[in-house]
């Protein structure tokens, strides 16, 4: 029996109870005819190019001010979503956006270890935050963070985007139908080849390797696939000497995650391979893969397994996003649910708290792989 794009949207209402975004499709009931959330994009790098393609769909928000250290690069930004000269802001200057009536928000779309900096001035600045993931390079970093943002009554959103995305969630509420039966280990990757002038090579920018910027995705994954925390970590790491990209950051990361249940994660991330990502989840009762699991576009779930062995034939289920979206779903559905949460004051579904679970457990990793974390 085959589950359909159709059949998930028409459940999305029961992903409520999972405590993970089941606003990923807009609720247009909620949303006003008039009112926009003005957001101020600091950073305009690739990532911020994608965040504001979603603000600019997103029928609630719009994108009122740009920070950025490169003006001919916010030119050409203000000049395509309609963003006034006054408002293009330096980093140096950017505290201005305190006066700044048509700037709600912020966008911070920097590098990691640029994250608390600009997440507190804009908290003190009294604009609300979102801030990609992960949260900085530190604990202690990504604790302030979190406490600067309730002094200042504002909110703190962090870009887990596969919290928002519909094949992720399809694979969410497969599990917790029981269709899987019991859980019993999860195997996820996620990596690619980083060129040698890349950011994410420092320490300074980047924190550490690609745990921090990739790898995080399995490890939160395994945590939104069980619905637990984790009680423990084993890990490895290793860099080839011999290549230069790897002097101050590690190449390859294997750990594997227990859970109080039982289950293990077993999950690998690199920055010497070619590109790959994925997850695996093994039941008693079945299994399902989601390939292209972190990407922006081009997910699939297929899943194998039986639901009633005395009853009913085994089923099999294939879900395939369709690399044609002129802009990744994703990043709207994160607009969307941002977006409301300010208008309606709610908390958001990936709330400070959830990325600062993962820089402890990040932590943790690195701890048992014998690096030490800032």
């Amino acid at each position: 029996m085959p589950f359909t794009r159709r059949d998930f949207t028409r459940d999305l209402a029961s992903l409520a109870a999972l405590g993970l975004a089941a606003s990923a499709v807009p609720d247009l009931k909620a949303q006003s005819p008039t009112k926009k959330v003005g957001y101020a994009i600091i950073g305009l790098g690739r990532i911020a190019d994608l965040h504001m393609q979603g603000i600019h769909e997103s029928p609630n928000a719009k994108i009122t001010a740009l920070v950025s250290g490169h003006r001919d690069k916010a030119d050409k930004y203000a000049t395509k979503y309609g963003v006034p000269a006054t408002s293009i802001y330096t980093y140096e200057n950017m505290d201005g956006l305190r006066n700044n009536p048509d700037v709600d928000a912020v966008y911070v779309c920097l590098p990691n270890a640029m994250h608390a900096e600009y997440t507190i001035r804009a908290a003190k600045l009294g604009k609300h935050v979102f801030c990609e993931q992960p949260m900085d390079s530190t604990v202690a970093d990504s604790h302030a963070m979190v406490e600067a943002c309730k002094a200042a009554n504002v909110k703190l959103m962090i870009g887990y985007r596969c919290h928002y995305e519909t094949t992720n969630l399809a694979a969410i509420k497969l599990i917790r139908s029981g269709a899987l039966g019991k859980v019993q280990m999860i195997q996820s990757a996620f990596g690619f080849s980083c060129g040698p002038k890349e950011w994410r090579l420092t320490k300074a920018l980047g924190g550490h390797g690609p745990l921090f910027d990739v790898g995080i995705y399995c490890l939160n994954a395994s945590r939104y696939l069980t619905g637990e925390e984790p009680s423990g970590f084993s890990a490895y790491a290793y860099s080839d000497p011999s290549d230069p990209r790897f002097k101050e950051v590690e190449e390859n990361l294997v750990w594997v995650t227990k859970f109080p249940s039982g289950i293990t994660a077993s999950c690998a991330t690199s920055y010497g391979a070619p590109t790959f990502g994925y997850y695996r989840v093994y039941g008693s009762k079945g299994w399902l893969q989601v390939d292209e699991a972190f990407s922006y576009q081009g997910l699939s779930l297929h899943a194998h397994y039986t639901r009633d062995a005395e009853k009913e034939a085994d089923r099999t289920v294939d879900l395939n996003q369709p690399n044609l979206e002129k802009i990744p779903q994703q990043f709207v559905n994160e607009a969307n649910h941002f977006t409301q949460c300010i208008l309606t004051n709610k908390t958001p579904s990936s709330p400070g708290e959830e990325g600062l679970r993962d820089m402890k457990y990040i932590q943790q990793i690195y701890k048992s792989a014998g690096i030490e974390m800032g």
